[in-house]
C-alpha cells in the first residue's frame, strides 16, 4: 500500500539522530523522499543507510552546516534532484550556556548562526520552490526556551525567542501562497542535545518519536487550518 507521503520530498536538518532522525524516519516510512543532513559525514551517511530500507521513497545524505549559505543551497538542490520540495523541517540546533560575561563570542555566534541564521538561510532558499510547488510546509523546531528565559541561557534564549518571532512573521508572509509555517516548542526531550545521552531513566521526558508524531499529524492537517505555534511538555516532569 502506498505511503501517505509518496511523491513528496522533505528536507530535515540535523537528522542524523535524535528529533531530526525520528522525523526523517517517520516520513520515510510513509514513502517520502527525504534529504537528511548533519555536520558529521559519517553519522549522516549511517542514518541514510538505515532510512533507505524503510519506505518506497529515495534518501539523499548530505553533510551540511546550516551556518554556511553554500551548504544550505546545496541541500535544497539535493531535494530538487529528488523531484521537488514539499516540506522543510528546520531541526538543526546547538546550545551553549553560561552567564553573559563568561560566554565567549565564538559560542554566542555559534548558537545564533546555527539556531537562527541557519533557519533563515534554509527558508530563504526553499520558499521560491515551495511557491512554485503551490504550497507546502515549513516546520521549525523551537523550544519552550523561546518564551521562558533562564539563568545562563542568554544565547540560547535569544536564538529561540528570535526563532519564534521569525516563524510567526514568516507565516504571515507566505500563507497566501499555500505555505504553512509552524513553530514546535518542546520542553525537555530525551536526546543527545548539549552532549547528553538518551537514557531509560529519562522516560519522564518527551521522546523524539513524540515530536515526529506531531510533525506527521501537522502534515495530515486539513488545508483550511494552520496550527502556527505548538507547545509540548512532559506530562509529569521530574521533581527536583
Amino acid at each position: 500500500m502506498p505511503g501517505t507521503l509518496e511523491g513528496k520530498t522533505a528536507i530535515v536538518t540535523g537528522s542524523s539522530k535524535g528529533i531530526g532522525y525520528s522525523i526523517a524516519e517517520a516520513m520515510a516510512r510513509e514513502g517520502a523522499n527525504v534529504v537528511v543532513t548533519a555536520r558529521d559525514e559519517g553519522e549522516v551517511q549511517a542514518a541514510a543507510r538505515q532510512l533507505d530500507r524503510l519506505g518506497s521513497g529515495k534518501v539523499a545524505a548530505l553533510r551540511c552546516d546550516v551556518r554556511s549559505r553554500n551548504d544550505v543551497r546545496t541541500m535544497v538542490e539535493a531535494a530538487l534532484d529528488l523531484g521537488g520540495l514539499d516540506v522543510l523541517v528546520n531541526n538543526a540546533g546547538v546550545g551553549r550556556f553560561g552567564p553573559v560575561d563568561e560566554l565567549s563570542a565564538d559560542h554566542w555566534h555559534q548558537v545564533i548562526e546555527t539556531n537562527l541564521n541557519g533557519v533563515y538561510y534554509a527558508c530563504h532558499e526553499s520558499i521560491p520552490h515551495l511557491k512554485r510547488r503551490g504550497g507546502g510546509w515549513i516546520i521549525n523546531i523551537g523550544s519552550l526556551a523561546g518564551k521562558n528565559p533562564f539563568a545562563g541561557g542568554a544565547a540560547y534564549n535569544a536564538s529561540k525567542f528570535g526563532l519564534l518571532g521569525f516563524s510567526e512573521a514568516m507565516m504571515l508572509d507566505v500563507r497566501e501562497h499555500g505555505i504553512r509555517v509552524c513553530c514546535i516548542m518542546p520542553g525537555s526531550v530525551d536526546t543527545h542535545f548539549n552532549e547528553k545521552k538518551p537514557s531509560p531513566e529519562n522516560d519522564w521526558m518527551i521522546q523524539p518519536g513524540d515530536i515526529a508524531r506531531l510533525v506527521m499529524e501537522l502534515l495530515a492537517f486539513p488545508e483550511n487550518a494552520l496550527p502556527s505555534r505548538i507547545e509540548i511538555r512532559p506530562t509529569r516532569p521530574k521533581k527536583r
